[in-house]
């Protein structure tokens, strides 16, 4: 037997204890410095590589890009009163007068505050040199829509007969739409009185 036997013995005995020992405070470490920072988000992922040359990011063979267009923004202002609102696109310029302030109640007869109003459409027309005219005539939805539509158009006849006068020379196109096209709620009187009404349209001109 070798003399040295209890020697190495007590030598692997204490590598073996320093082992866990050491194990031991690895251990206890991690899991202090896990407990220190517990809601740390994960590593963000990588992005996903984009190859150019896919063939979901080209145009077919023979297809090409369309033509730049530009949006047709629309402004609309209206009086506090609720009166009159001027609409503007790109294109066009619209009034819309409320029937109220044109005409009395059922009636196609321009009253006496109708001229002034669209006197002030007449010099519009003349400032953006507009050559044509659409004036569209519109009731609400009470009474019968045949009624509707013969007071919508000559309440239109009515204000394109006064426009002739102050701006001659121009195209008219003159409608009754009656109750079609509403612009509020039928169901209440405010919205009712605002669907009376008569709309003048004409084109913007170039230099505005």
């Amino acid at each position: 037997m070798d003399s040295n036997a209890p020697t190495h013995r007590r030598i692997a005995l204490r590598v073996a204890a320093a082992v866990m020992l050491s194990a031991s405070l690895t251990a206890a470490a991690s899991t202090a410095v896990a407990d220190e920072n517990p809601t740390a988000a994960p590593s963000a992922e990588p992005p996903v590589k984009v190859d150019p040359g896919a063939d979901g990011l080209m145009l077919a063979d023979g297809a090409s890009l369309g033509d730049v267009r530009v949006l047709d923004i629309k402004s609309v202002v209206e009086e506090l009163s609720g009166d009159e609102r001027r609409s503007e696109t790109n294109t066009d310029v619209s009034f819309a007068l409320q029937a109220e302030v044109l005409f009395g109640k059922d009636s196609a007869k321009l009253g006496a505050a109708a001229n002034a109003r669209i006197a002030g459409i007449a010099e519009e027309i003349k400032k953006q040199n507009a050559r044509s005219i659409r004036v569209f005539g519109f009731t609400d939805n009470l009474g019968s829509s045949e009624h509707g539509d013969v007071l919508s158009k000559q309440r239109a006849d009515a204000v394109q007969g006064v426009l002739a006068k102050q701006v001659p020379g121009v195209t008219f196109e003159i409608r009754g739409y009656g109750e079609d096209y509403p612009i509020a709620d039928n169901s209440t009187e405010e919205g009712r009185k605002k669907n009376r009404r008569v709309e003048i349209t004409f084109p913007r001109g170039k230099g505005d």
